[in-house]
């Protein structure tokens, strides 16, 4: 007995996206390698040839976004190239190889977490709720885990951690891996350390706020944001050092943050420390320019001073003076008659 599936119009046809893309997928692809993924889809259940012109037409993309697309998708595992073409990845069960790990024997160490384990279950099954309307992809609960693990994290400051990107529209996975760095790398363990990091983060706002209001500036770029960010978190300087170095450059028309820093970064180099310090060194640096400007102009004087003589009468008298008339008595030398006369008296041309 034979049975046939009758053809459908493609009016009526449908194309199949597995839930996991949605929940696992989606919100960390680019725009331009969703739509070209749909479509390979699409095209895939009729086993179609694909033209890379033809899709750039059929999408209204430009070829090169086309071929980035394809290089994104293949990277990530949506799809695998052959020499004739493209196979699409069953998601479901690439998702499922991806969390699979055999756990042929349960040690000592993984016994003694199953209290922990379960604490951390329900974290996870709050942030499930409150933050993905019980739809979380399978791939965030490792990632919770080993951000669990890597960061050491408590309960409160994991599900800050998501509130902190939910409340920024940010809830996918690289943003959330990126704060969590960040957090990380600021010794940020419990909810006590996660205040006093807010804290030096609204102090470090308003500080960047003030700088440049007194710059005249509505917004810092990027660039200039680092840079008050190196003074204020790895220097250790507040606002009052920073406000020394602005009033320094008054002189100057439109100095630039790499001015700025040049200056600061010395005051670091020094080892100085507080506002007074530096208030100190200035003042001193001062005195020695003072001091040196003194100096070349005594130095700048001396090289000028003419010699001075006792008697220059033989300048304006040639005959019946002895020589010992016009020897020069300076101390430094003495200049014979003979020099400037002959032995008639007449003066040497």
């Amino acid at each position: 007995m034979k049975l046939e599936h009758p053809e459908v119009p493609l009016l009526f046809s449908e194309t199949v996206v597995p839930d996991i893309f949605f929940a696992e997928y989606l919100s960390q692809m680019p725009a331009n390698s969703v739509k070209v993924y749909l479509y390979m889809l699409f095209l895939s259940k009729y086993k179609k040839d694909i033209k890379l012109n033809d899709m750039s037409k059929k999408l209204a993309l430009q070829l090169k976004d086309i071929n980035d697309s394809l290089t994104y998708l293949e990277q990530n595992g949506f799809i695998t190239k052959k020499e004739t073409g493209y196979i699409m990845t069953n998601l479901q069960e690439a998702t499922l190889h991806k969390l699979y790990t055999p756990n042929l024997t349960a040690s000592p160490e993984k016994v003694a977490d199953v209290a922990k384990n379960k604490a951390r279950a329900k974290v996870i099954n709050h942030i499930n709720n409150a933050y993905f309307q019980g739809i979380m992809g399978p791939s965030w609960y490792n990632d919770i885990d080993l951000w669990f693990t890597k960061y050491n994290f408590d309960d409160q400051v994991m599900i800050a951690l998501f509130e902190y990107c939910f409340s920024r529209s940010a809830l996918h996975k690289k943003y959330v891996q990126t704060v969590a760095e960040a957090w990380g790398n600021n010794k940020i363990h419990t909810w006590n350390d996660l205040d006093l990091y807010y804290q030096k983060q609204e102090k470090l706002v308003k500080i960047k706020k003030t700088i440049a209001k007194k710059l005249g500036k509505q917004t810092l770029t990027q660039y200039e944001e680092a840079y008050i960010e190196k003074w204020i978190i790895d220097f250790g300087y507040d606002l009052n050092i920073i406000e020394i170095a602005l009033k320094r450059t008054t002189f100057k028309s439109n100095p630039t943050f790499e001015y700025f820093n040049n200056i600061i970064t010395d005051w670091h180099d020094r080892n100085l420390k507080t506002a007074n310090e530096i208030l100190a060194f200035i003042e001193q640096r001062n005195k020695q320019k003072k001091d040196i400007k003194q100096l070349e102009k005594q130095v700048t004087k001396a090289s000028f001073d003419q010699r001075q003589y006792d008697n220059l009468s033989f300048l304006y008298a040639n005959a019946g003076v002895s020589s010992e008339q016009f020897t020069n008595n300076s101390n430094d030398s003495k200049i014979a008659v003979s020099d400037f006369f002959n032995i008639k008296g007449e003066i040497n041309v």
